[in-house]
Parts: structure tokens; sequence; C-alpha cells
């Protein structure tokens, strides 16, 4: 297995994270590497996100987990387990105010090695998502 992860801390409410994570066909509005999100984030649906890391080249995750305020889960890859990417979002809050957010993408399946040496560093795509929805929560906007 092999994975990305990003961390931030927002100042405001688990709910209003959650409000803002949710929407996805804004996210492009505050994360410069999502072109589009096509669909409705809700448990058992299908989104196509575009994305900076793979110009003209639409991913279909399906909606696996859906947790107000708490969690959030999309899961994609190729047919028989050959190659499987699963993303978890967290959302966290504590008595003062702050929420932890924390996002990971796990990737598994026997081509694993093969598609691995060939996938772009999203470290810093993953850093801007979390530090983006930092920004746009904590603005309001």
């Amino acid at each position: 297995m092999r994975y990305y992860e990003a961390r931030s801390t927002i100042a405001a409410s688990a709910a209003a994270v959650w409000a803002v994570l949710i929407d996805g066909p804004s996210w492009p509005k505050w994360d410069s590497g999502v072109d589009a999100v096509e669909g409705r984030i809700a448990i058992g649906e299908t989104l196509k996100i575009r994305s900076q890391a793979a110009p003209g080249r639409a991913f279909p995750v399906k909606v696996t987990l859906f947790d107000p305020p708490a969690r959030l889960r999309f899961s994609g890859g190729m047919p028989l387990g050959l190659f499987r990417g699963v993303r978890t979002y967290e959302v966290s809050g504590d008595a003062d105010g702050q929420v932890a957010f924390r996002m990971r993408e796990e990737y598994s399946g026997p081509l694993l090695p093969l598609i691995w040496r060939s996938m772009p560093d999203l470290g810093p795509s993953f850093q801007r998502f979390a530090t983006g929805l930092k920004q746009r929560v904590e603005s309001g906007g």
C-alpha cells in the first residue's frame, strides 16, 4: 500500500467545514488543483473529478462513506481490484473552536507498483486542498 496525506487546523465548527467539503462543484473556486467536480456528494453517488494532476482526464469515484460532519470517503480504481484508490476526509472538532482536517488517499492492488511509478507526486496537490479548504472556511466564503 502507498498513500498521500495532508492536514490542516481550521478555526471554525465541524459543520462549517463539512458544508464546504461536500459542495464539490465549488471546489475549483478554492482549490487551484481541481478543475471540476461533476455529481453530487452523497452516499452511493458516483462523481467525476477533473484535476490539474492529470489534465484532460476525469476520475470516476463512488461515495462509499458519508458520515456528517466527521467522515467522507471516495473509492475508485480498476476492475477486479487491479488498482484501487480510497480517499478519506476526516473532520474532528474540539472544545476550543478548532477543527482538525485530514485527507488521506491509500492505493493498493497488484498493479500498484507499475502505476505508482507513473503517477505524479500528489503531495503538493493534497496540501493545496487542505490549505484551500482552511482559507475558504475561515473567510466565510
